[in-house]
């Protein structure tokens, strides 16, 4: 089973880089993608990822109040935050709220990827599968 990856991002940019970078991932689909708080708690419910990648600051509800609702339709859902605005009280408030990582977008392209490859190489599918 591959691992299912939406990204939620309001720059086409970001979103071109990480399907491009996660690409390269064995066993692993990006399954939706949305540009707003909206589109992806629609995506979410209709694609049943494995893992969200939120941006915190995106048109609509901001990524900590998607990922409040992600967590509150399923635990089990990995949320990764990604964000220009690596604060410590962002990174507190995410944590506090359900986030499963927090990552600076400045500077921590490579330890997303790192991460979601070290999910597809252990045995967090099928945990997680059984959870939808």
């Amino acid at each position: 089973m591959n691992l299912r990856v939406v990204i939620v991002d309001d720059s086409n940019l970001v979103r071109e880089r990480l399907v491009k970078m996660l690409g390269a991932v064995p066993n692993l689909e990006i399954v939706g993608e949305a540009a707003n708080s909206q589109n992806a708690l629609e995506v979410f419910r209709d694609q049943k990822p494995h893992v969200v990648i939120v941006d915190i600051k995106i048109p609509g509800e901001n990524g900590i109040e998607v990922l409040k609702k992600i967590k509150k339709i399923n635990q089990a859902v990995i949320v990764i935050i990604i964000t220009n605005y690596p604060f410590t009280q962002y990174r507190t408030k995410c944590l506090e709220n359900g986030a499963d990582y927090f990552f600076d977008k400045s500077n921590e392209y490579s330890e997303v990827i790192r991460t979601i490859e070290n999910m597809v190489n252990s045995r967090f599918i099928e945990n997680t599968a059984s959870s939808w």
